[in-house]
């Protein structure tokens, strides 16, 4: 338990502060080299002071010499405890999806599907989809969080998929949902998220845009909590490690 930021509110009730992530990471690939890089994708992490992290975009070990275990490497460079998420199996072989890292213990971790758009006509549509996962979590600590790490898919239909799945696993409190939404903040596809949780962007000091990362013109990352968590700030960072700039929250529970 780290005691340095552990306080009192003015009701003597303690109260512990933690920093949430939400990263994609193009599978650890280093945005200006174009190589799988681990440690400067582990260094933006520890850089952070994150206690939790969702990761996008996380390959799993395949037989192509280029997947690799990803999610345990960088729980093995930052001393985290992690889980990984396959959302799908590459060349029907080498698993890819989300993942976690966690400070703290991971009670428990699992995989669910969303469900694939079936569409009449998919030549209509402007963008082909893939299937797309939540990892479910809750983490050991002050009682206990929820967390759910997802990636929406490009096409409107498999985001109100993705949408319904994320309410439907919802916790009704000590909840976190963080991922790349391929969405706008602006998009009506957000509106039932936005209608249950609240979105940490609101602590942003001035508007902050997520990608790409070095001269972003959208923000598509997300951090949003239930109400009854108090966000003390919010922050994209400008960093250029991988495509994406990470999504940073610290709550204090």
């Amino acid at each position: 338990m780290r005691y340095d930021i552990i306080k009192e509110n003015t009701d003597g009730v303690r109260q512990m502060g933690i920093k949430i992530m939400s990263y994609n990471t193009q599978h650890c690939l280093n945005y200006i080299t174009k190589e799988i890089d681990f440690d400067l994708i582990a260094d933006t992490i520890i850089r952070s002071g994150a206690d939790i992290i969702g990761l996008q975009e996380m390959r799993g070990e395949g037989p192509k010499t280029d997947y690799t275990a990803q999610t345990q490497i960088l729980a093995e460079k930052t001393g985290f405890h992690f889980y990984f998420a396959k959302a799908i199996m590459v060349g029907g072989k080498n698993p890819y999806g989300n993942a976690i890292l966690s400070r703290y213990p991971i009670i428990s971790a699992e995989t669910v599907s969303i469900p694939d758009p079936k569409f009449r006509k998919l030549r209509i549509h402007k963008y082909a989809y893939e299937s797309r996962c939540l990892l479910k979590a809750e983490i050991d600590v002050c009682g206990g969080l929820n967390v759910i790490v997802s990636h929406f898919g490009l096409n409107p239909e498999e985001q109100k998929n993705a949408v319904k799945t994320v309410i439907s696993n919802l916790s009704d409190n000590r909840c976190v949902l963080m991922g790349d939404f391929n969405m706008e903040p602006d998009n009506k596809i957000l509106r039932p998220v936005r209608d249950v949780l609240s979105d940490t962007a609101d602590k942003f000091d001035c508007p902050k845009l997520s990608y790409p990362s070095d001269k972003p013109t959208v923000k598509i990352d997300y951090i949003f909590t239930s109400k009854d968590l108090n966000v003390t700030s919010a922050d994209i960072p400008s960093i250029v490690s991988s495509d994406h700039r990470p999504h940073i929250a610290e709550i204090e529970l």
